[in-house]
């Protein structure tokens, strides 16, 4: 849909706010964004291609800071120019390397320094921009005001005084605007690897119960719908997770985006009861060991990782439900690593544990439940258990062709896995 389809509106006590000017479907691509800015996280560092965020084995290391790796020449090139300044001066700070925050504002430092026109732009700009600056806690602008003062020093290399730059370019403020408007990219199995920044997207409202969804293809945000909207109704996006409970949703909301919601889900704590099921000091526990895993790399990391889960899983065996949320991360966690570890017929295990509480958790059409069966129905895949697995594909992709839309990379995936089965069963 071209933007022109879209309208900026004044939406009471949240700013401005998007609506579109036509009838929806579910499924319906309503926007399709390339970002301002954006960077590969610390963690993917290295696993994925800083320039179209796939994910490969084999990347080649910019030769002059060593850092920036890219999967071909192709990408490189086009990466210059976002890389070219910043390259000089993640040079000048190694052994240390700035915090993805940082580098992102970096970025949109040397973006602004050469105004060029920018699609995702259109219908906002980055001056445009709320920072909420009056609403943020002492600590929170503390804690900005010291990432002003480390982008300071880390674009040293390239902005020698940083009072010579034109108004407009206030660190400070770049922060503010970061803090509140910038999104996680995912890949198409809603796994972080990224950071950016799309103005024109900032203008959607936030929903624990959305009427749209975000996913990416590469680093690009695509905005699509997931229920029916009418002409004029407000478009709306969930900003967090909403598998958590709702105080804790609140908590989140106001301390990085200085408001409380006041959707129908917040107001009723729907399914908060569930959410912590079981006794309270097991879940405790459990929670803290689903925190403290840090992206493994190593077999021996993962095997540490698949150790604790079994244990605390067989220790609450009778004091957690799968609906506990934190017992479901639990199983998630523990299913990711037999899957890195190659141990198949476990991950097959856990990840159908998981599939009751994400129909409980994500009704409709989500994009992490549609990424979930698709998992598992390649897990019963390898096992053999081909009409299993076909169910199983076929609910993924009823949602996924929603949530992804038919030219998604992840869908074209799973349709080919689908076939796949069915051609394996019409032999068999």
């Amino acid at each position: 849909m071209e933007p022109a389809a879209l309208e900026k509106f004044p939406s009471p006590g949240k700013g401005s706010g998007l609506r579109c000017l036509r009838r929806l479907r579910p499924g319906e691509l309503l926007f399709r964004a390339e970002p301002f800015a954006y960077v590969v996280t610390k963690e993917q560092l290295g696993g994925v291609c800083e320039r179209c965020l796939r994910r490969n084995e084999h990347l080649h290391r910019c030769s002059q800071c060593k850092v920036a790796k890219y999967c071909g020449k192709s990408c490189q090139k086009e990466a210059w120019q976002d890389h070219k300044q910043e390259c000089k001066c993640l040079k000048s700070i190694k052994p240390n390397f700035p915090p993805d925050s940082v580098r992102l504002a970096g970025r949109i430092v040397f973006k602004l320094l050469r105004p060029s026109v920018c699609l995702s732009e259109k219908l906002y700009s980055f001056s445009d921009l709320q920072s909420n600056t009056e609403q943020l806690s002492e600590e929170m602008k503390e804690g900005l005001r010291h990432l002003a003062q480390t982008l300071q020093l880390y674009l040293k290399a390239e902005i020698q005084d940083a009072s010579q730059l034109p108004p407009a370019i206030d660190f400070f403020q770049i922060f503010t605007k970061v803090t509140c408007n910038c999104f996680t990219i995912s890949n198409g199995e809603m796994q972080d690897v990224g950071v950016g920044l799309y103005p024109s997207m900032s203008l959607l409202n936030h929903s624990c119960d959305p009427n749209c969804v975000i996913v990416f293809e590469g680093y690009q945000l695509l905005l699509r719908s997931i229920q029916e909207i009418q002409i004029g109704e407000e478009l709306t996006i969930s900003y967090i997770e909403s598998l958590t409970p709702t105080s804790e949703r609140q908590k989140h909301l106001m301390r990085q985006y200085c408001f409380k919601c006041d959707c129908l889900l917040c107001q009723n704590q729907d399914k908060d009861a569930e959410k912590l099921a079981g006794e309270e000091h097991a879940w405790k526990e459990v929670k803290d060991a689903v925190n403290g895993v840090r992206c493994p790399k190593s077999k021996e990391e993962w095997e540490q990782v698949l150790a604790r889960c079994q244990n605390l899983l067989s220790s609450n065996a009778d004091r957690l439900p799968d609906t506990n949320i934190y017992q479901l991360k639990m199983l998630d966690c523990a299913m990711d690593a037999c899957i890195n570890l190659g141990s198949w017929e476990k991950a097959l295990n856990y990840g159908s544990r998981t599939l009751g509480p994400y129909r409980l958790y994500y009704p409709g059409f989500h994009p992490l439940r549609a990424v979930q069966l698709m998992r598992v129905g390649k897990l019963q895949y390898s096992q053999d258990m081909f009409p299993q697995a076909l169910e199983t594909l076929k609910q993924a992709y009823n949602i996924m062709k929603v949530t992804h839309g038919a030219d998604h990379s992840l869908m074209q995936a799973l349709m080919e896995l689908k076939e796949q089965c069915e051609a394996v069963m019409r032999v068999q």
